[in-house]
Protein backbone atom coordinates (compact mmCIF):
# COMPACT_ATOMS: atom_id res chain seq x y z
CA UNK A 1 0.00 0.00 0.00
CA UNK A 2 3.08 2.57 0.90
CA UNK A 3 4.18 1.37 -2.36
CA UNK A 4 1.83 2.85 -4.04
CA UNK A 5 1.18 5.71 -2.46
CA UNK A 6 4.77 6.48 -3.02
CA UNK A 7 4.91 5.85 -6.86
CA UNK A 8 1.99 7.64 -7.75
CA UNK A 9 2.84 10.91 -5.57
CA UNK A 10 6.46 10.30 -7.83
CA UNK A 11 4.42 9.96 -10.91
CA UNK A 12 2.36 13.30 -9.85
CA UNK A 13 5.15 15.14 -9.38
CA UNK A 14 7.09 14.40 -12.80
CA UNK A 15 4.08 15.03 -14.61
CA UNK A 16 3.86 18.04 -12.79
CA UNK A 17 7.30 18.64 -13.34
CA UNK A 18 7.46 18.21 -17.31
CA UNK A 19 4.13 20.22 -17.48
CA UNK A 20 5.99 23.47 -16.11
CA UNK A 21 9.34 22.48 -18.69
CA UNK A 22 6.34 22.31 -21.56
CA UNK A 23 5.09 25.30 -20.61
CA UNK A 24 8.26 27.10 -19.96
CA UNK A 25 9.56 26.05 -23.43
CA UNK A 26 6.49 27.03 -25.51
CA UNK A 27 6.18 29.85 -23.85
CA UNK A 28 9.91 31.12 -24.73
CA UNK A 29 10.12 29.79 -28.16
CA UNK A 30 6.89 31.22 -28.86
CA UNK A 31 7.63 34.98 -27.35
CA UNK A 32 11.39 35.06 -29.43
CA UNK A 33 9.21 34.41 -32.39
CA UNK A 34 7.27 37.12 -31.31
CA UNK A 35 10.22 39.35 -31.64
CA UNK A 36 11.40 38.14 -34.69
CA UNK A 37 7.66 38.60 -36.42
CA UNK A 38 7.71 42.11 -35.08
CA UNK A 39 11.24 43.61 -35.99
CA UNK A 40 9.85 42.32 -39.63
CA UNK A 41 6.49 43.32 -39.40
CA UNK A 42 8.14 47.24 -38.88
CA UNK A 43 10.79 46.46 -41.52
CA UNK A 44 8.03 45.48 -44.00
CA UNK A 45 6.06 48.86 -42.39
CA UNK A 46 8.98 50.92 -43.42
CA UNK A 47 9.34 49.33 -46.65
CA UNK A 48 12.98 48.56 -46.45
CA UNK A 49 12.32 44.17 -45.86
CA UNK A 50 13.63 42.37 -49.06
CA UNK A 51 12.98 38.83 -49.55
CA UNK A 52 16.54 37.70 -47.33
CA UNK A 53 14.94 39.56 -44.09
CA UNK A 54 11.87 36.89 -44.59
CA UNK A 55 13.94 33.97 -45.48
CA UNK A 56 16.01 34.19 -42.41
CA UNK A 57 13.05 34.80 -40.44
CA UNK A 58 11.44 32.00 -42.17
CA UNK A 59 14.52 29.91 -41.04
CA UNK A 60 14.42 30.92 -37.57
CA UNK A 61 11.48 29.56 -37.73
CA UNK A 62 12.24 26.56 -39.69
CA UNK A 63 14.76 25.55 -36.49
CA UNK A 64 12.49 26.11 -33.98
CA UNK A 65 10.11 23.55 -36.01
CA UNK A 66 12.01 21.24 -35.60
CA UNK A 67 11.51 20.72 -31.72
CA UNK A 68 8.29 22.88 -31.58
CA UNK A 69 6.75 19.68 -33.52
CA UNK A 70 7.39 17.33 -30.09
CA UNK A 71 4.78 19.51 -27.94
CA UNK A 72 2.30 21.49 -30.71
CA UNK A 73 0.09 19.99 -33.05
CA UNK A 74 0.84 20.09 -36.80
CA UNK A 75 -1.96 21.64 -37.52
CA UNK A 76 -0.78 25.06 -35.55
CA UNK A 77 3.06 24.63 -37.12
CA UNK A 78 1.54 24.31 -40.73
CA UNK A 79 -0.64 26.93 -40.09
CA UNK A 80 2.27 29.34 -39.33
CA UNK A 81 4.49 27.90 -42.43
CA UNK A 82 1.88 28.80 -44.72
CA UNK A 83 1.13 32.62 -43.29
CA UNK A 84 5.12 32.95 -43.12
CA UNK A 85 5.21 31.44 -47.05
CA UNK A 86 2.76 33.78 -48.22
CA UNK A 87 4.71 36.96 -46.58
CA UNK A 88 7.88 36.12 -48.45
CA UNK A 89 6.16 35.82 -51.49
CA UNK A 90 4.62 39.31 -51.37
CA UNK A 91 7.51 41.23 -49.70
CA UNK A 92 9.41 39.52 -52.73
CA UNK A 93 6.21 41.26 -55.28
CA UNK A 94 6.93 44.05 -53.14
CA UNK A 95 2.96 44.24 -52.27
CA UNK A 96 4.15 45.28 -48.53
CA UNK A 97 -0.11 45.89 -47.74
CA UNK A 98 -0.44 42.20 -48.02
CA UNK A 99 2.72 40.90 -46.31
CA UNK A 100 1.52 43.49 -43.19
CA UNK A 101 -1.49 41.61 -43.10
CA UNK A 102 0.04 37.88 -43.35
CA UNK A 103 2.70 39.12 -40.36
CA UNK A 104 -0.25 40.37 -38.22
CA UNK A 105 -2.06 37.05 -38.04
CA UNK A 106 1.74 35.74 -37.33
CA UNK A 107 2.36 37.60 -34.32
CA UNK A 108 -1.18 37.18 -32.81
CA UNK A 109 -0.25 33.21 -33.63
CA UNK A 110 2.68 33.51 -31.50
CA UNK A 111 0.61 35.04 -29.02
CA UNK A 112 -2.74 33.02 -29.12
CA UNK A 113 -0.60 29.56 -29.21
CA UNK A 114 1.43 29.50 -26.17
CA UNK A 115 -1.95 30.63 -24.39
CA UNK A 116 -4.18 27.07 -25.36
CA UNK A 117 -0.73 25.35 -23.53
CA UNK A 118 -0.75 27.50 -20.28
CA UNK A 119 -1.88 25.71 -17.12
CA UNK A 120 -5.04 27.38 -16.57
CA UNK A 121 -8.24 26.49 -14.99
CA UNK A 122 -9.89 27.27 -18.82
CA UNK A 123 -7.37 24.35 -20.14
CA UNK A 124 -8.32 21.67 -17.76
CA UNK A 125 -11.94 21.72 -18.20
Amino acid sequence: MVKSVVSMICVFFILLFFGIYENLFITKNFSELNDVFTALYEKIEDKSANKEDVISTQKNWLNKKKYLHAFIPHTEIKEIDLWLSEAVTFVDEKDYKEALSKLEVLIELTEQIPKTFAISFENIL
